[in-house]
């Protein structure tokens, strides 16, 4: 990794948590709709719902808001009433609010690294809410761009590296997505390292057959280091 130029980071579940706060909305959300399904069920219909709107609203808590409301509905049979309504609104309102919790040693890899390369991050979900998590997280100072991307995929990725005015063996990627952060980076090119988190979005697992030998994969994210 010698010729690396541009660090660039993915946000959420590898900067700082955030699949967990979903993981807890969809059990309360499974409690409120548990007159009507089974949680097995629910849990089921609202991930179909979420993959059907990820084209009309894209990645982040509001799209996930809307899915839950639709949700509710088809799944109540447009009787639900309007106090759970509310309650549904109230649980995507509380992720918008949460805290931001650093991973352990984002900041310490961050200061290592500020100077030697150009930082950036590099992530998916909707605008407003990335660049508020990015000013709440106190990191913002080590970046020099944000790029908040509607997909990550090998297309993305080859348009990001040309705004950079970069060859794609001049850019690292790290993140805890196999699908979104590694594998589209291999394609064109660049390099990237897997920090895995403990809780990984259905939507974003790949099969065994995908996965290659031609990225690192690290235990936490201040093993990076030893790469650079």
């Amino acid at each position: 990794m010698n010729n690396i130029k541009v660090i660039a980071f993915d946000a959420d579940d590898t900067l700082w948590v955030n699949e967990t706060y979903f993981r807890d909305a969809e059990n309360e959300f499974a409690k409120l709709l548990s007159d009507y399904e089974t949680e097995n069920k629910i849990h089921q219909e609202l991930f179909k719902k979420e993959i059907e709107n990820l084209k009309i609203y894209g990645y982040g808590v509001k799209g996930f808001m809307l899915s839950m409301v639709e949700c509710a509905l088809e799944l109540s049979n447009y009787k639900i009433n309007q106090r759970t309504l509310n309650q549904i609104l109230d649980l995507g309102k509380d992720m918008l609010e949460k805290p931001i919790e650093l991973l352990d040693g984002v900041e310490e890899v961050l200061e290592k690294l500020q100077g030697k390369y150009k930082l950036i991050v590099a992530t998916k979900g909707d605008l407003l809410d990335q660049e508020r998590k990015l000013e709440k997280s106190g990191i913002l100072k080590y970046f020099h761009h944000t790029e908040v991307m509607s997909e990550k995929k090998k297309m993305d990725y080859e348009k990001l590296t040309k705004r950079l005015d970069i060859n794609p063996s001049e850019f690292l990627m790290i993140g805890n997505s196999l699908k979104s952060d590694i594998l589209p980076l291999i394609e064109i090119g660049a390099s990237a390292i897997h920090v895995p988190f403990h809780t990984t979005w259905a939507h974003e697992e790949v099969s065994e057959e995908q996965k290659s030998d031609d990225y690192k994969t690290v235990a936490k994210i201040t093993d990076v280091l030893n790469f650079l």
